[in-house]
């Protein structure tokens, strides 16, 4: 049985990474041990950590529940110039959702669900 979960994302430089992270998910990191490695608990036991070192292009995605995917992706362009993300959607699947691209190649995205209510 799993209690817990982590995945890690590498970014080349750790400064621009944390930055950008910190805007994606609206808030400093909850642990930084040491230089070059920072975590965010996105829910109970379950951990996004971005640690300085060789990037695996392409890895991911994972992503996230939001309540407005078009609120947040309107405020990621603003901030972090992320723009012309498709947003997905068929109709036997509850949820629409998007994905996009760090600076450095990981994939990171959103979901919402079509109805209100329907989160867990």
């Amino acid at each position: 049985m799993f209690r817990e979960m982590t995945i890690q994302f590498r970014v080349s430089s750790f400064q621009e990474g944390l930055k950008w992270y910190e805007a994606v998910l609206g808030r400093p990191a909850d642990f930084s041990p040491h230089e070059g490695f920072a975590e965010w608990e996105l829910i109970p036991n379950s951990w996004l950590q971005i640690a300085e070192g060789k990037v695996a292009t392409g890895s991911g995605p994972i992503r996230v529940c939001v309540g407005d995917m078009e609120k947040e992706l309107a405020r990621l362009e603003v901030e972090l110039g992320v723009k012309d993300v498709e947003v997905f959607s068929r109709v036997e699947v509850p949820v629409k959702w998007c994905t996009f691209s760090d600076s450095w190649g990981n994939q990171f995205g959103y979901f919402q669900y079509k109805q209100k209510g329907m989160e867990k």
